[in-house]
């Protein structure tokens, strides 16, 4: 198992759910922590009660310049990044395409898409340069998975999954590892932001089964992270054993 002990780890949409449980498993493994999002006092409550040296960065990863701005000038000994765990994302809204809000179009292209790519081409330059890194994206089963009404959210996790495979290839000939790990049905704030705060219908998402936690992620995030330096953890899709595929979910009610 690799050791991080003293390794810088980027974290993106680390104040809440996947990321900040990523964030804890990391921290208790001795990493240092850059944790950035767009809200900066939960991301700043997170990092007080971690047992790491941590950097908070109040990002938003749509901008690009901002993006560029922040990462160019991180403090000296946090710009040599080990880990980029890309994982801002989001889902808004479930209806047909035709009916769709623009607005929620938009957020979830400018997130989920051109945010990761932002990230990632501030990032990975310094990983080449250093001849060391590991760039792991939260994907989804939305990535491999067109379900009913999930039209465009689909399209941006089958990018990040097409982003993914290509970023891979194109840093054959280096020591760089790119992974992706791609959940169903993880019980965190997604569902409460797809559907603008209606917190039953979000709840309705999980009702009568027992849905994957955000801790679950993290663990597969750090086993693909922990692994040898020799062994690269392409794809992890990992699914609650009630859900059989984006549609197919065992409920009982």
């Amino acid at each position: 198992m690799m050791d991080f002990k003293d390794k810088t780890v980027f974290i993106s949409g680390a104040s809440s759910g996947i990321g900040a449980a990523c964030a804890q498993v990391f921290a208790a493994h001795g990493a240092r922590l850059i944790l950035s999002a767009r809200r900066e006092e939960r991301v700043r409550s997170l990092a007080a009660a971690l047992p790491a040296a941590t950097h908070v960065m109040q990002l938003d990863v749509r901008d690009q310049k901002q993006v560029q701005k922040k990462i160019d000038t991180l403090p000296a000994g946090w710009s040599a990044i080990d880990l980029l765990l890309n994982n801002a994302g989001l889902a808004r809204g479930l209806s047909r395409l035709h009916e769709g809000d623009l607005n929620d179009w938009q957020e979830m292209i400018d997130t989920n898409v051109k945010g990761l790519l932002y990230v990632t081409r501030a990032i990975v330059p310094g990983m080449i340069a250093r001849n060391n890194g590991h760039i792991i994206n939260i994907g989804s089963i939305a990535g491999h998975e067109v379900y009913p009404n999930g039209n465009v959210y689909c399209a941006t996790k089958h990018a990040v999954d097409a982003l993914t495979r290509g970023l891979r290839l194109d840093l054959s000939g280096t020591p760089l590892r790119v992974s992706t790990v791609d959940p169903g049905l993880v019980e965190t704030e997604f569902s409460l932001v797809r559907f603008h705060g209606d917190k039953q219908r979000a709840q309705n998402v999980y009702q009568g089964m027992q849905s994957l936690t955000a801790e679950d992620i993290a663990d597969a995030v750090f086993y693909c992270a922990s692994r040898p330096a020799h062994v690269q953890i392409a794809e992890i899709i990992i699914l609650p054993t009630a859900q059989r595929s984006a549609t197919v979910v065992d409920r009982k009610m």
